[in-house]
């Protein structure tokens, strides 16, 4: 039965998880029984994507409903144009609303308009703000509290806890605790009021380290057919990132000498060179996943000893996902299924759940979670309201599109050499239409994958002659997209 107040909104993010971390995608052994009861309660959209494959952009557009080319954090470190309304700004007066965790769309410690209550975690230095000294995260004062001393030094010269550092904390103490407990008194506070809550933390994004190691044994975690195996025949950015990522294991390749390897992806003494060490971060990795799934348990306890469990809207979903070696590839930043695909659960307590079949964006979120909740939508947000689904219907035929913009006055990290960095740089767009994926960059070659057929994406069929009919059709459209979207370039 529709609820006869205003509902309520808990909106969880984690970072970098891809798809298959969760029993209703096929995962019958990771260990987050939470995340499981969720998912038998929600909407599971079964293919759900992001609209970048990379933190900042993709975050912009779940909060904004624009692409990241519109929104305007186009790579991470850039932060998203000031102008652009969030979904904060768009809920009427009588709503409680709170941002706790990661923002990574420029000064995380610093709270945005719109939001009445804003605990951060982050402490990144944005290169736009430089020269701006902002207080310490709630966070990093919370772990001080209870006498953790940080050791690394910001170019302020105060201490911060860095990740390396964090990934040794107890499970207790762990980012995704305390935003369970912060998510906790923000329920308990506003129970009574008509709220939105957004908590965004950090796990399982790398380092692939936690104090959950040692949960799984590497050898006993599944791989899929593409695990440390480079892929031919597509286009050159994936071909030099997977010949890159598995120089350390053929040992062309010295990790402790590659910035990018030994400073971001090996923080914490993670392996590249075996394939044991592979499978040792692969274990590692969806070992973080179990802290998401407790911080998710005790928010939905505390929805539950709140009484307002037939009245609030769950939602789960990440902002990218992560390759863990499949296509030979570690992290994100590709249109792979392990790197664009997410989690995407639904769970609205007075409607029947089932499983949505088709394509979905994380673009399609503000409209759809606004409309739900009987709120206007700001009137250029680029997504559409999807929630006529819920009651009739799926998402077979639905068109998605998501980005990659390689360009822009800063570039968040290197990615390991000189030519992957200029690959990099080349703008792709991808558009899934019934499971048929087209990748197109300019500079560089397009790709096909036909994934009914092909769900781990190991057949180019971009240059076969019985698919050039299919590739027209799908590249028009995408034309057409770009051109309703004022895309920045149009292919030609």
């Amino acid at each position: 039965m529709k609820p006869t107040k205003k509902p309520n909104l808990i909106f969880i993010m984690s970072d970098q998880q891809r798809f298959d971390t969760i029993s209703c995608y096929g995962n019958d052994w990771i260990n987050t029984p939470n995340l499981n009861k969720l998912s038998e309660e929600s909407f599971v959209f079964k293919n759900a994507y992001v609209t970048q494959p990379v933190c900042a952009p993709a975050r912009g557009s779940i909060i904004s409903g624009l692409y990241p080319h519109s929104h305007g954090a186009q790579v991470n470190m850039i932060p998203m144009d000031d102008e652009v309304m969030t979904i904060a700004q768009m809920f009427d007066s009588e709503y409680k609303l709170g941002y706790f965790g990661k923002w990574h769309l420029g000064a995380d410690r610093v709270k945005k308009e719109g939001w009445d209550e804003w605990i951060s975690t982050e402490e990144h230095e944005y290169p736009a703000d430089e020269k701006i000294e902002y207080p310490l995260s709630d966070y990093h004062n919370w772990l001080v509290k209870n006498n953790f001393t940080p050791t690394k030094e910001n170019s302020f010269g105060k201490k911060i806890f860095s990740e390396e550092h964090r990934a040794t904390l107890p499970p207790e103490f762990q980012m995704a605790s305390f935003l369970a407990q912060e998510a906790e008194g923000f329920i308990k506070k506003y129970k009574d009021e008509p709220f939105v809550l957004f908590v965004n933390t950090f796990e399982p994004h790398s380092p692939y380290s936690g104090p959950y190691n040692g949960m799984y044994e590497p050898h006993s975690i599944p791989t899929c057919p593409t695990f440390l195996k480079e892929p031919h025949n597509v286009s050159d950015i994936n071909i030099h990132r997977a010949k890159f990522h598995t120089s350390f294991l053929k040992g062309d390749n010295n990790q402790s000498t590659n910035d990018y390897m030994n400073s971001y992806l090996a923080k914490c003494g993670e392996d590249f060179s075996t394939e044991e060490g592979w499978l040792k971060l692969r274990a590692d990795y969806f070992a973080n996943i179990t802290l998401v799934d407790e911080m998710v348990g005790k928010i939905n306890d505390s929805i539950s000893s709140s009484n307002i469990e037939d009245n609030t809207i769950v939602i789960f979903t990440s902002d990218h996902g992560d390759m863990m070696g499949d296509h030979g590839m570690i992290e994100k930043r590709t249109f792979y299924e392990e790197s664009a695909k997410v989690p995407m659960l639904f769970k609205i307590p007075w409607l029947k759940n089932k499983v949505i079949e088709g394509d979905f964006s994380h673009i399609d979120l503000v409209p759809t979670i606004l409309k739900l909740m009987n709120q206007e939508p700001q009137s250029n947000i680029q997504g559409k309201d999807i929630s006529s689904i819920f009651l009739n219907g799926n998402l077979v035929d639905n068109e998605v599109v998501i980005e990659w913009n390689g360009i822009g006055s800063v570039q968040d990290r290197t990615l390991g050499s000189e030519k992957i960095d200029l690959l990099n740089a080349n703008p792709r767009r991808s558009i899934i239409i019934n499971r048929m994926k087209l990748n197109l960059t300019l500079n560089d070659s397009g790709e096909l994958f036909d994934l009914n057929e092909d769900p781990y994406e190991e057949n180019n069929l971009y240059y076969l002659p019985e698919y050039q009919e299919i590739i027209l059709e799908m590249k028009n459209k995408l034309i057409q997209w770009q051109i309703n979207n004022e895309d920045y370039f149009i292919f030609e």
